[in-house]
């Protein structure tokens, strides 16, 4: 049994003829098409897409530059003919052209047609050419070929590749974008609420000031600045001393021996400079006693509150330490000589003590010092701070006293006051001084003020540098 014969199936078009089948098709009349050759080479071959005339010659403004001889500069050899679209083509040749052409009744050579062409305005023959025909024209050494064809498809806008066009954009995931930026937003918003000051409270200024200013006033009140004691005053409690004491002893021993003294606390004018005589005899006495052994005796005769004046006398006087074996201090006796402290005599033994059966006596009469010098200074700080001004300059007022009093010797008028400028440098060292002297104070004086407060030492000053201006007042308590 025999099968029918089973006939194949249809087979679909490939992919690249079902490319071409979509691509549009031209339609409207042909175009030419033309080649040249020379030397039996196709040196240019172009399709007229648009139909319009074909020039040749030796002129640059042709569509083909030849060169032949009897060539016009510009010769139309393909005419169009007509002004609309269906307008044929006319072929128009020279003498000295040769070539051959097909048309629609058959192939014949283009001296055998110049019987039947017609004769143009530049005395070319002229055959009319239909879409189908063909054929060579010679010009000297190049051949023109020429043929009608279908018109190229239109070529489309040339676009960039689908890669190069989409760009940045088409590869950002934007749904994961949009996401990740609220996400964003919404975290670090409420960072910055948790660290922003608009939630907290308001805080009036009126309040706070107010209650400033309530804690300002129960803040307690400052220390008081100490203040520099003047010398007067110092005189004035010393005497007061001594005469409370002088009338005590003087009391006591009139009581004991039928009464020099007034009673308790009484005392005469003769009892008073007996025992300011005594007074200064132990002023005298002590210092003479000092050595210049130990540290306490360096810093007394050192720290400059001993006068001038007192070592001077004790230089003068007869006290000091005795020549004798005995150890221990021998202040001067009555007699001129070195006693032990305690011994009859002169001296501390004598003080407030009756002579001889213990009687009390009134002394013997001394001539009362004259007029004092009294010295007041202070200090006022300029361009800085410097803690320990006052108290540095209230501890050279003894050696500005030494310098006033060494001036009254030449001078016993002197009076007035020196302002003295120093600079402090950053460790507290006066780098330089300047005194300037007014009333009748002498230059001496002055110059022996400003050595003084050179070899000052402060605290080191705020600020690094500081200014200190001390007016130092020069009088004499009469």
């Amino acid at each position: 049994m025999t099968q029918p014969y089973a006939q194949p199936p249809k087979s679909r078009p490939g992919q690249m003829t079902a490319v071409m089948r979509a691509l549009p098709q031209a339609t409207g009349p042909k175009v030419l098409r033309i080649g040249l050759v020379q030397g039996g080479r196709v040196i240019e071959e172009r399709v007229i897409k648009q139909r319009t005339h074909v020039t040749v010659g030796p002129n640059e403004k042709c569509m083909f530059v030849l060169s032949a001889a009897g060539l016009p500069s510009v010769f139309r050899l393909f005419e169009l003919t007509g002004a609309d679209k269906k307008a044929d083509y006319v072929l128009n040749y020279l003498d000295g052209m040769t070539g051959r052409v097909a048309l629609p009744t058959g192939i014949a050579d283009l001296e055998t047609l110049k019987a039947q062409a017609k004769r143009g305005p530049q005395g070319a023959y002229q055959i009319r050419l239909t879409e189908d025909s063909r054929g060579k024209v010679v010009l000297g050494d190049t051949t023109i070929l020429f043929q009608f064809v279908a018109p190229p498809p239109v070529q489309p806008k040339p676009q960039l590749p689908v890669s190069v066009q989409s760009g940045v954009s088409s590869q950002i995931d934007w749904r994961f974008t949009i996401i990740a930026a609220f996400s964003f937003l919404l975290h670090f918003g409420a960072v910055g609420m948790l660290y922003s000051d608009w939630m907290d409270p308001t805080v009036s200024e009126e309040v706070a000031i107010s209650g400033l200013v309530d804690s300002m006033k129960a803040m307690p009140p400052p220390p008081p600045m100490p203040e520099v004691t003047d010398a007067t005053a110092d005189q004035n409690a010393t005497a007061e001393t001594a005469a409370s004491a002088g009338g005590k002893g003087a009391g006591k021993g009139g009581g004991k021996g039928g009464g020099a003294g007034k009673g308790p606390g009484g005392m005469t004018e003769s009892q008073f400079a007996a025992l300011s005589n005594e007074l200064d005899q132990l002023d005298m006495a002590t210092l003479g006693a000092l050595n210049n052994q130990g540290s306490a005796t360096a810093g007394v005769l050192g720290s400059g509150d001993v006068p001038t004046g007192d070592l001077s006398a004790i230089a003068a006087s007869g006290a000091g330490v005795g020549a004798s074996g005995g150890s221990g201090l021998k202040l001067g006796g009555g007699g001129g000589g070195a006693i032990t402290p305690g011994a009859g005599g002169g001296g501390l033994a004598g003080i407030g003590q009756t002579g001889g059966g213990g009687t009390a006596t009134a002394g013997t009469a001394a001539k009362v010092a004259g007029p004092k010098p009294v010295v007041g200074s202070s200090a006022s700080v300029a361009g800085g701070s410097v803690s320990n001004a006052q108290r540095v300059v209230a501890g050279m007022t003894a050696g500005f006293r030494r310098c006033y009093t060494n001036g009254l010797s030449v001078n016993p008028d002197m009076t007035g006051a020196v302002r003295v400028t120093a600079k402090i440098g950053p460790s507290g060292e006066v780098l330089s001084v300047s005194a300037a002297p007014s009333g009748s104070i002498s230059g001496d004086v002055a110059s022996c003020i400003a050595a003084r407060v050179r070899s000052a030492q402060f605290d080191p000053p705020e600020g690094g540098a500081a200014t200190i201006v001390i007016p130092v007042t020069l009088v004499q308590q009469k």
